[in-house]
């Protein structure tokens, strides 16, 4: 056995109030050169913690018993030096929320140039070439012109491929990738983990993969270690774990995903929302007289309509426009075109005419733990917007919130904690509970499933077909996870580059899809899931 990195009996608490939390458990793996071993649970089973405890990144109050040998050296313990030597380095990182690792005061250019003089002593044009091959690589097009860029001016998924081209860098013997796929479309993703496989081989390269997605982790991973309560509770190779799992919450996995089909739409359903050629283009500008040198063309002549009662998805890759145009509907951008809410042309209403229609018009997003204010009680995020819009039928607001939240599958009784006192799914239920409690007509979710597990994504979903069915709600459903698209949708609308490249029902699009973008998309996203 030729192990780069091996772990024995790894324990891992958090000091807190005193008390000793544990993590991790006698955690025991080992990974040899050239292998890829996937670790998989839910959120809170010691997944990342065990990755981070490898090369000591868990900060003071972690206690660390155990060993982490890399490539025969000891990890738990090595002085700052060592700990230099070896991260970044050897052992490389790809962390699952690119807009929290990235620094949003640097360039993309400075951040990545930064670990290639630390590392490779790469500076100027030398450099520069390297960061431009990096970026091409991890599928960022036209790299030159996004050298420039801040974080904020990149969408999530070409955020997260910045942060896989930081990571590969300087050519680490370990990559260690945590949830790497997280914010990317389906084409994407293959093309990263294709990415991944051909490194992996053409440098001999050894690969920890983080993940709750199954499907990945049968595609690319060589061994799987199931974890669940800080324990690794079944490893075996892939194909051995995914034919015959032994252990009940194995199983359990396995068998979690989202099927079916939502309820049919009420014959003569009120339209909702429509829009007619609509289209939403952003200057560019250059000079210090801010002179217009073209336009970044996110929406083009998009004509589609949402009913009470139906799912439209939106799907395509990062940077196709879905969220613009979610955000032009709910009148958060400009726009050019016909914007209608209950047959009313809203789009040159002012902000004073629309205040009115707020409450009906919400948003779940995508990162629960970044749309939520660390600073307010689970309370006070859900009523926030009673205190905006009054409460909808004359209620106190206490009352509301734990209606709401038990509609939500929370226990009211956990009202007056923070979000990081809650997991995941749970963040992702208070963020739907704010947007329900105002009781709208139609709510976009802008990719509220992606950051999930896949047992607490079958949650979600049922969650938001059941809260359609009481409230007849219309849904724009935004979402790169076409197995839970067809899920909630009644219709599908396919982006690419700006335009609305088909648009049917969930049942056509999926079964008889027309164009070859469309067609690479459903191969992309159920060969994943194969």
């Amino acid at each position: 056995m030729n192990s780069i990195l091996e772990v024995k009996n790894l324990s891992v608490g958090f000091r807190q109030d005193g008390q000793t939390v544990p993590a991790v458990r006698g955690v025991s793996f080992h990974i040899e050169r050239g292998e890829t071993v996937a670790l998989v649970g839910e959120s809170g089973s010691g997944k990342s913690v065990t990755a981070l405890s490898t090369v000591s990144l868990l900060g003071d109050s972690a206690r660390v018993d155990g060993s982490v040998l890399y490539n025969g050296e000891e990890m738990v313990g090595a002085d700052d030096a060592q700990l230099r030597r070896i991260r970044g380095n050897d052992i490389s990182f790809i962390f699952q929320e690119p807009m929290t690792s990235l620094n949003p005061l640097h360039t993309l250019e400075k951040q990545l140039a930064e670990s290639l003089a630390l590392h490779q002593g790469l500076a100027g044009d030398a450099a520069r070439a390297r960061i431009i091959e990096l970026l091409n690589k991890v599928g960022i097009r036209d790299p030159e012109s996004r050298l420039g860029a801040y974080p904020h001016q990149l969408s999530g998924g070409q955020r997260q491929r910045v942060m896989i081209a930081m990571a590969l860098a300087n050519g680490p013997e370990l990559l260690i990738a945590d949830e790497p796929t997280t914010a990317l479309d389906v084409t994407i993703q293959a093309q990263i983990l294709q990415l991944l496989a051909e490194l992996k081989d053409a440098e001999d390269m050894s690969l920890l993969f983080i993940t709750h997605d199954l499907g990945i982790v049968r595609k690319i991973a060589d061994r799987v270690c199931v974890m669940k309560d800080g324990q690794i509770v079944e490893s075996g190779p892939t194909r051995e774990i995914f034919s015959n799992p032994q252990h009940p919450y194995t199983q359990m996995l396995l068998s979690a995903e989202s099927t079916g089909s939502p309820d049919p739409v009420k014959e003569g359903a009120e339209e909702i929302a429509r829009t007619d050629n609509l289209k939403i283009w952003f200057p560019i500008q250059q000079g210090f007289m801010k002179r217009t040198v073209g336009y970044v063309k996110a929406v083009n002549d998009a004509t589609i309509a949402v009913r009470a009662g139906e799912t439209v998805g939106i799907v395509g890759e990062s940077g196709s426009g879905k969220t613009t145009l979610a955000l032009a509907i709910m009148r958060l951008i400009g726009s050019e075109g016909e914007i209608t809410y209950r047959g009313q042309n809203v789009r040159d209403w002012s902000t004073r005419e629309l205040r009115r229609l707020r409450s009906e018009m919400q948003i779940v997003f995508q990162d629960p733990y970044g749309s939520l204010s660390p600073r307010m009680t689970c309370e006070q995020i859900i009523a926030e917007g009673l205190g905006v819009h009054g409460a909808p039928d004359g209620r106190s607001d206490r009352e509301l919130v734990t209606e709401v939240m038990t509609e939500v599958g929370l226990d009211p009784a956990t009202m007056h904690r923070y979000p990081h006192e809650f997991s995941g799914g749970q963040r992702q239920r208070i963020a739907i509970a704010r947007a329900m409690v105002l009781r709208p007509k139609l709510v976009v979710l802008d990719e509220p499933t992606s950051a999930l597990d896949m047992t607490v994504q079958v949650q979600i979903v049922n969650l938001l077909r059941d809260l359609q069915r009481k409230y007849d709600l219309a849904y724009l459903f935004i979402s790169h996870d076409l197995k839970v698209v067809r899920a909630m949708s009644h219709k599908v609308i396919v982006m690419k580059a700006g335009d609305v490249v088909e648009y049917g029902t969930a049942e056509d699009v999926f079964t008889h899809p027309q164009t070859d973008y469309t067609k690479t998309l459903m191969a992309a996203a159920f060969d994943l899931a194969s």
